[in-house]
């Protein structure tokens, strides 16, 4: 369910510093969050955020297409590994 609009997007402090302290785009380095719950910002376009899927930093270039959208939804968190059949009755 959305966040109503009286209260705002939520966007963790730490990372709402972070952007407020960065100069311009130019900076090449990942910004590097665990805050999966915070909603992107038009501030953040065009910046790298690496996002904590819980065992590693994933690297995601913020374009205009994500805002409104969290950034757990671009780092996903489980692996899916098909099913192999090893039946040998496939093969026939």
């Amino acid at each position: 369910m959305p966040r109503s609009l009286k209260k705002g997007p939520f966007l963790s402090n730490s990372l709402l510093r972070t952007f407020e302290n960065i100069d311009s785009k130019a900076s090449s380095g990942m910004i590097l969050t665990w805050s999966r719950s915070s909603t992107i910002l038009p501030v953040m376009v065009g910046f790298t955020i690496g996002i904590h899927n819980g065992r590693e930093h994933i690297p995601v270039l913020i374009s205009d297409q994500m805002v409104g959208h969290k950034l757990g939804e671009f780092a996903l968190t489980r692996t899916y590994k098909s099913h192999i059949k090893t039946d040998k009755k496939v093969r026939r």
